[in-house]
């Protein structure tokens, strides 16, 4: 899309993402938009407290590789990723460069972090923290091997995103999102737990700990408003999320 204008680009992704009637079309165009700004990938999730530790179950949408995933959970890099502490307070976009001197100490990427980062050819991102209808505190990051965003490019990002943000909000409002709401790990937790496995046995079958299992658990019990296992089952069974 390089040989469209500033303002051509804009209207376009926001015109195909104020398009999309279900998640499958909105993740389509969250892709276009990232490819077209240069980016290597794009992450849409819920914002992570601190007591958060792993990103995979937060993830509402991403077109990050599912071993980029693991390898971030594995180290549990999301407890020092330096902007976590800015997405209670603030809905300023925020730009990143390995590159570039950080603006501010707690902007400053951690030597795993940044050695992680380097390893997967990830060195400048795009961040912006914004609020669902319901009042859920949701996240866009955009990530990849680019020069460092400039105000204009960061200004227009920023607009289509907030597009975005109304396509998912109509999606939800409209109930078209339910069979896409539990991410595939969560999907397979949840059928796990219908046939009566334990967090253990469930681990030992998807080659993960039970903490992680866990942690697939309570998000699924988050996003599908449940108060405990056997809640979320019969309401992904009511959902037909599940047989």
């Amino acid at each position: 899309m390089s040989h469209v204008t500033t303002s051509g680009r804009q209207t376009f992704l926001s015109a195909e993402l104020m398009a999309a009637r279900t998640q499958p079309m909105l993740f389509n165009a969250l892709t276009r938009t990232s490819d077209a700004f240069g980016f290597a990938a794009f992450t849409f999730c819920r914002a992570p407290s601190s007591s958060d530790t792993l990103l995979a179950p937060l993830v509402i949408e991403t077109s990050a590789p599912p071993q980029f995933l693991r390898d971030f959970d594995r180290d549990q890099l999301l407890r020092i990723y330096p902007l976590l502490g800015r997405n209670k307070s603030s809905m300023v976009p925020r730009t990143w460069s390995l590159a570039d001197k950080p603006p501010s100490p707690e902007m400053q990427f951690p030597p795993q972090l940044k050695t992680f980062l380097e390893t997967h050819d990830l060195t400048t991102g795009f961040h912006l923290p914004v609020n669902s209808n319901e009042g859920q505190r949701l996240v866009f990051t955009l990530i990849g091997n680019r020069p460092n965003l400039s105000q204009a490019e960061v200004n227009e990002l920023s607009v289509v995103l907030l597009h975005a943000m109304t396509a998912y909000n109509n999606i939800v409002r409209d109930g078209t999102a339910p069979l896409y709401l539990l991410s595939a790990r969560e999907m397979e937790v949840v059928r796990w737990t219908a046939q009566g496995k334990t967090s253990v046995e469930i681990g030992q079958i998807l080659t993960l700990s039970d903490h992680t299992v866990n942690a697939y658990m309570t998000n699924a019990i988050k996003k599908l408003d449940c108060v405990n296992r056997t809640q979320l089952v019969a309401k992904a069974i009511r959902l037909k999320l599940i047989n």
